[in-house]
């Protein structure tokens, strides 16, 4: 009788450790002010704080002083594309993220090439771009976010946007 007890107990423990959930990874830096071109991202985060700004605001540093990063969501991408705005992402002073572009940062940052007729480049989920001057030169700064094994899942998304948040803070302060 003890030893189916003791055996009992031995395969519960065994089974709780292998189904062990691991929480997503979640963003404990400075307070951030993130712009967002399109619907904010559903993330649950005291530190981060969503501005809701729109492409021609970038044209302003007026309406972007105030913030640390600038995501543009998947759905304004093909607007986002269009040469008038070319130079308002190379004059930015900081990052700007383009949410599940299959593209990169290329059609945003080139003029004459748009979102739809370029192939895709790339399976990112996520890619940001910073032009910065160093020594007088200009130097262009990327960064290319993967889900955890190419799933697009809730703690996986989580993830990605605790990466984006540490490397606004990484450039930014």
């Amino acid at each position: 009788m003890i030893k189916n007890f003791l055996l009992l107990i031995g395969v519960v423990m065994l089974l709780v450790s292998c189904n062990e959930v691991k929480e997503p990874h979640i963003y404990n830096g400075k307070e951030l002010t993130v712009g967002v071109i399109g619907s904010a991202p559903e993330i649950n985060n005291k530190k981060i704080k969503f501005k809701e700004i729109t492409l021609n605001n970038l044209k302003s540093d007026i309406n972007t002083k105030n913030l640390d990063g600038i995501i543009i969501m998947k759905e304004y991408l093909k607007e986002a594309d269009g040469d008038q705005y070319v130079e308002s992402y190379r004059a930015l002073t900081i990052p700007v993220f383009f949410m599940q572009s299959t593209k990169a940062h290329i059609p945003f940052t080139n003029e004459g090439i748009t979102y739809d007729s370029l192939p895709d480049v790339q399976e990112s989920y996520a890619t940001g771009y910073l032009r910065t001057k160093e020594d007088g030169e200009s130097v262009e700064q990327t960064w290319r976010y993967q889900l955890k094994d190419n799933k697009e899942n809730k703690d996986n998304i989580q993830n990605i946007y605790t990466q984006i948040f540490k490397t606004i803070e990484s450039v930014t302060y």
